[in-house]
């Protein structure tokens, strides 16, 4: 995708209603992990008219984190140095090598590789570290909504990962009053990775029926 300067979940809200248009789809089911989860809860909320069932991986509609510790890994992210023409296996060991006083969980650490590609024989980010940067208070915080969004709605969390707290359940219950908050034992923030085939019974189950 393009990149653009703007990233508020308002922007990467439009960016969704853009794509439905441009697809033909009048109503689906949304899900969105981590900030893809917010992005899906302000489209739902913004216009629930276009979604039918929202579910949100490991998130919730409130402030998520220091946003301290996301500048340190966007400042990590940007220092990173690899020469020109290296395979790519060595430049993904060169960079979590250089990541790794940083961001210290490995997991986490293989998360962000996954955004390092090669372009035109550099190694370069996919993700827009800029836009990232100047716009970390609008990620880590949400927007405010006062309608509610009438439709069923999942919070799949990991039992592991402290984005979905009780002290969050007022809010899920204002926005979302048809909120089901479920855990699944054992994964992490990246749920749909740490638990997968936990992952897509729980999604499964909680689609229309057929």
């Amino acid at each position: 995708s393009p990149h653009s300067p703007l990233m508020s979940y308002e922007a990467m809200s439009l960016d969704v209603q853009h794509l439905l248009a441009r697809l033909g789809v009048t109503k689906c089911v949304l899900l969105g992990h981590s900030m893809g989860g917010k992005t899906a809860m302000a489209l739902a909320l913004q216009r629930p008219d276009l979604v039918e069932r929202l579910i949100a991986v490991d998130i919730s509609p409130s402030t998520t984190a220091a946003v301290s510790e996301f500048s340190a890994y966007v400042a990590a992210m940007k220092s990173v140095q690899i020469p020109d023409g290296l395979p790519r296996s060595a430049a993904r060991r060169l960079a979590d090598e250089q990541l790794r006083p940083v961001v210290q969980l490995a997991e986490l650490r293989q998360f962000l590789l996954t955004n390092l590609v090669e372009v035109e024989g550099r190694y370069v980010w996919r993700v827009n570290l800029e836009a990232i940067s100047h716009h970390l208070s609008d990620i880590m915080n949400f927007p405010v909504f006062h309608k509610p969004y009438p439709g069923p709605t999942l919070f799949l969390g990991g039992s592991n990962s402290p984005y979905i707290s009780p002290k969050d359940y007022p809010e899920i219950r204002r926005l979302f009053p048809k909120a089901d908050i479920q855990f699944i034992e054992g994964a992490g923030h990246i749920v749909h990775q740490d638990k997968f085939e936990e992952f897509m019974t729980a999604v499964l189950n909680f689609l229309p029926a057929p």
